[in-house]
Parts: structure tokens; C-alpha cells; sequence
């Protein structure tokens, strides 16, 4: 094993490439995991649930290491793992989860009740999560991995595949549980907000699921540009503050099957200025009745940054009675990404869902992660996948 580096979050704006420990089958309290693995990791992405930590919009304390998108190869492992083996490449979903209590049981596992002390649901590198050490880094130490870790079935194939593979971590079943909960099926007319990573994730699963439109409204004239080139209908935010006409130009109608908020808590309004609550309550206001609102968006119960001092602590100015009066159904929360995965790494493998070239997938090494956080920071209509030990530029 070659020295562990990794990107570590130094304070508010400032992420540092720095050695780190080599990791251990260690759990963060420090008691050995023999259910656990360590990985090399093979690809590692920038998300931008990241970026709600470097920006100080979380309580993040220095010295974090980052990274809840893992994709690696089995290098060692405890004694009471039985199911892999040394070698085996494997998706890790960013949930951590332990498999045995009642969420993990009914694939709850976004939620999760042991494996963090202070609420439920854990992941890696993450505020408030558990204190498990993220995975931009170049190994990794992955708990309960029997139950965690999805393996790929051949090693050269998924090599071929990897740019794809590695969306299967997080963005890509956090989009398609955005459009599940949203209800998307065959002929339904589709909202995107947000054409960020996750947008495009959750736009192209709404259309794997059977949307007969699908729409994507965002500021960035990028973002917008890149989401019309594969296929989605872009929708122009700066251009008016009424959503439901702009839809209305695309459909016919001002109202939508589904919606889904791949925005989150650092929404802007057409003024310009940020408004927390805006997507939410937009989501309510073009939704038909008795329609579905899928909420990938992350939101969270403290904001140091937030605009106002409600925000600050996740209190949010909804206006929910339209969505009572409207019999909307909401969905929010992590993604159970183990609820997924299996099913979207089958439509990768045989070619129905080109996900890295629909996100904008860019490929760099570990030392460029400062660059490729400033950029994404700056809203590049790109997904960053990290390249720790340079396999994924060989496999290309």
C-alpha cells in the first residue's frame, strides 16, 4: 500500500490535498470491524453535497477528510467477511448502514440507526454523519461490506464501464429515487430543478422510467446548454418568474405529473437572491393534483450561512397548504442508494444508460481536486470524477 493522501476540507472556501492516515478495520470509535474491507480506491467524485461543506453552509470542522462517492478494489478484509474476496472491484453506496436493524431490514438504509451515534443515517466524509473518513483519498476503509458493497461481476468489463460505474455511488440512484418518489412512469410530463449532476441523474431516469417530457430549469446557461445536447427540454429561470408559462410552452399546460427538487437548500430566486424555500414551494405550485414531488435536494437542520435566522436552523417558509389543498405527496430524506444500485448497474452494463456522458463526467487525478472544486464551485457543467492511482485514464 502506497501513502494515503487524501482531500481534506481546512475551512470554509478551502479544501487541501494532504497525507492522511492509512486506513484500519477500525469503526470511528476505534473498535476493530472484522465485517469491514479496505479499498484502493479507483474513482472517487466531487458532489455537490461537498460543496455545501466547503462553501461553510454546514457545520464541517477542519480537518475532514471528503468524499462519499467510492468506487475500489477489495485489498484486505476482516475475518467475518464471507462474500468477497481480495480483488473484487465494488460499487459503495454512501449510505453507511449496518444491515441488522429495522431501517437497513426494510432497505431503509439512507437511514440507518447504528452506525451513527448522534441521529439516523451515516456516510463517509460527511458532517454529522457518523465520523467515517471520506473517500477522496486513495484507500479506504468500508464497514459492514458483505451487506454495503455491490460487486461487479466481471473485472475487465466494468474497467470499460468505469466512468459510468462510478455514478452508481450516489448521484445516479440519488436521481432515480428523486424520480421513483416523484412518480414518474410511462407518458408523464416531468420537472427538473436543478440541471446540476444530479438534475441530469434524475432527468435520466425519468427517462429510462418512461417520460414522454422531460423538462430541466436552471440559471446557468451552461448547465442549460449541456442538458439540451442530451435530449432534456432546458427551461431559462433568468428569463421569467413564472415557472408554470415557460412549462406551458413545452406542454401545452402549466402543470406537471412530476417534480423534482435536485436544487436543495442553497435555492436563488429570479431576483437573484438566495430563497430557500423557493423550489419547494414552486414544486407545489406546478404539480397537478394529487401529483408527486420527489425531494433529492438536501436540506439541512443547521445552516451558519442561511440568509435569515429560521434557515439557519433548517425553518424553512413554506407554503404547504398548497400542497394539502392540492393532495400532493412529498418525498425527502437520503437516497437508500442498496435499493437501486443492482437494477441501474444491469441498465449501465447492456448500454440502456450512458450516465457519464449525460452528467458531463471529467476525469482528473486526486491532485487536482483543489481545481476541480473550484471550478464545480463556479457552476462548470460537469461532473469531477477523481482518478487517485491513474486506473480510470488507463481504462479509457
Amino acid at each position: 500500500m502506497s501513502k494515503n493522501r487524501g482531500v481534506v476540507y481546512m475551512r470554509p472556501g478551502k479544501v487541501e490535498i494532504h497525507d492522511i492516515d492509512d486506513p484500519k478495520l477500525e469503526a470511528p470509535d476505534g473498535r476493530r470491524i472484522e465485517h469491514g474491507v479496505i479499498l484502493k480506491v479507483i474513482s472517487t467524485n466531487i458532489c455537490g453535497s461537498d460543496q455545501h461543506m466547503v462553501r461553510g453552509r454546514t457545520t464541517a470542522m477542519p480537518g475532514l477528510v471528503l468524499g462519499h462517492e467510492i468506487t475500489g478494489e477489495v485489498i484486505e478484509k476482516g475475518i467475518d467477511v464471507e462474500m468477497l474476496q481480495i480483488g473484487d472491484i465494488v460499487s459503495v453506496p454512501f449510505n453507511v448502514a449496518c444491515g441488522r436493524c429495522r431501517c437497513c431490514k426494510s432497505q431503509d438504509t439512507g437511514v440507518c440507526l447504528t452506525v451513527n451515534p448522534s441521529r439516523a443515517g451515516g456516510a463517509y466524509g460527511y458532517v454529522d454523519m457518523g465520523g467515517w473518513i471520506g473517500g477522496q483519498a486513495r484507500y479506504v476503509t468500508i464497514p459492514y461490506a458483505d451487506f454495503n458493497l455491490l460487486k461487479f461481476p466481471d473485472r475487465d468489463r466494468a474497467m470499460e464501464k468505469i466512468r459510468d460505474l462510478t455514478m452508481l455511488s450516489d448521484i445516479l440512484p440519488t436521481g432515480f429515487h428523486g424520480a421513483v418518489r416523484a412518480g414518474v412512469g410511462v407518458g408523464s410530463t416531468v420537472y427538473v430543478a436543478g440541471a446540476g449532476p444530479v438534475g441530469l441523474a434524475a432527468a435520466a431516469s425519468a427517462r429510462i422510467l418512461g417520460a414522454a417530457v422531460v423538462m430541466i430549469g436552471d440559471f446557468n446557461k451552461d448547465r442549460l446548454a449541456h442538458a439540451a445536447r442530451v435530449g432534456f427540454e432546458p427551461i431559462d429561470l433568468s428569463k421569467s418568474d413564472r415557472l408554470g408559462d415557460m412549462i406551458a410552452q413545452v406542454t401545452g399546460t402549466n402543470e406537471v405529473d412530476s417534480a423534482i427538487d435536485a436544487v436543495g437548500f442553497e435555492a436563488r430566486g429570479h431576483s437573484g437572491g438566495e430563497q430557500p424555500a423557493i423550489v419547494l414551494n414552486q414544486m407545489m405550485e406546478i404539480t397537478r393534483a394529487a401529483g408527486s414531488i420527489g425531494i433529492p435536494g438536501l436540506y439541512v437542520t443547521e445552516d451558519p450561512g442561511a440568509v435569515d435566522n429560521a434557515a439557519k436552523n433548517g425553518n424553512l417558509s413554506l407554503r404547504f397548504g398548497l400542497g394539502w389543498a392540492k393532495a400532493q405527496s412529498f418525498h425527502t430524506g437520503q437516497t437508500p442508494v442498496l435499493k437501486y444500485n443492482r437494477q441501474l448497474m444491469q441498465a449501465i452494463l447492456h448500454d440502456r444508460l450512458p450516465i457519464a456522458d449525460i452528467v458531463n463526467a471529467k476525469v482528473i487525478p486526486l491532485e487536482e481536486a483543489v481545481q476541480g472544486y473550484e471550478s464545480f464551485d463556479h457552476g462548470a457543467a460537469t461532473k469531477f470524477v477523481l482518478d487517485p492511482h491513474g486506473e480510470v485514464a488507463k481504462a479509457a
